[in-house]
């Protein structure tokens, strides 16, 4: 936010400085805007890309800028502050209330969801906010069964995508890899059995990581929960050792991955989510971009199931 202020201060003052041409400020002002450029996109990064709150001072300092120009009757800080303060105030109106992208970073969706998969998250499916983690500003609704939602865990600060299973106060159970919710068996028909090729890493005596391709079976099944059907993959032979169970708490939730063996989920180390932590749910796939020296592509393109 200091970044962004002083870069266009510093901007305001290159444009003025005719009128300061002793001046230190003035005459290093192309020096100073690239210092604190420097330090806005660091604030970003560390703030794991949430640009709400950078969007929001950024149109209001750009508006001051704008009001700034006009006490001063200059006309090219008015033509040039607002060339800066209505595109980024439409920005800011279009992510933080409307629809935010999101990039898919693992598999733990699979096989809906691929890693690459662009994401159009509904920022008014369980009410407006400015920032991603707190209470909204109004109340639409709550996340229901089946959603795909994104929040962000207690524990990292990155965004995560997951399936919604479980709501407060709801008893989760797993055996056999057949999830429960309050005794009752989520439906699954099963849908087909795949060969595949993994990779998986051990860690040996030494602590030295290796990894190691091998062929596995995986099954495939349809699960319908709450309004959605989806589909779910398990990995034969993989996590046996449930049955595992648990209780949400007040004001929690519990959240699974489709990839229920490979997903770093309410079973493992994301544990309980709280309702102040989602800040939108997953509606549309407009594009899949898997690497940077690939082209993206668009045979994907629909709403999520």
């Amino acid at each position: 936010m200091i970044g962004m202020a002083a870069v266009l201060v510093a901007w305001i003052i290159s444009e003025t400085k005719e009128s300061y041409k002793d001046n230190f400020v003035a005459n290093n002002s192309s020096m100073l805007s690239t210092i604190f450029g420097l330090m806005m996109l660091y604030s970003i990064f560390i703030n794991a890309g949430d640009l709400s709150i950078v969007l929001l001072v950024g149109s209001v300092i750009s508006l001051l800028v704008l009001l700034v120009g006009f006490f001063l009757q200059n006309n090219e800080i008015i033509s040039s502050s607002r060339g800066y303060f209505i595109p980024i105030f439409l920005i800011f109106i279009l992510r933080t209330f409307i629809y935010e992208p999101y990039q898919i970073p693992s598999g733990s969706m699979m096989p809906g969801l691929k890693v690459g998969d662009f994401l159009l998250v509904d920022k008014n499916s369980y009410g407006y906010k400015i920032n991603r983690i707190g209470n909204p500003l109004s109340s639409q609704s709550d996340p229901q069964y089946g959603d795909v939602v994104v929040f962000v865990p207690q524990h990292n600060p990155v965004p995560y995508v997951k399936r919604l299973i479980g709501m407060p106060g709801d008893k989760i159970r797993i055996i056999n890899k057949q999830v429960y919710v309050n005794d009752k068996p989520i439906k699954k028909t099963f849908y087909k059995t795949k060969e595949e090729q993994i990779t998986k890493r051990y860690r040996d005596l030494s602590g030295k990581i290796t990894s190691k391709e091998s062929n596995v079976l995986v099954d495939y099944y349809y699960e319908e929960h709450g309004n959605r059907k989806f589909l779910t993959r398990n990995i034969r032979g993989e996590n046996i050792q449930y049955p595992s169970e648990w209780t949400v708490p007040s004001g929690n939730y519990f959240v699974m991955g489709d990839n229920r063996d490979n997903s770093n989920d309410s079973t493992k180390d994301v544990g309980f989510v709280p309702r102040e932590n989602f800040f939108g749910e997953a509606s549309y796939l407009f594009m899949t971009w898997e690497c940077w020296t690939c082209l993206p592509y668009f045979s994907r393109v629909g709403t999520i199931n």
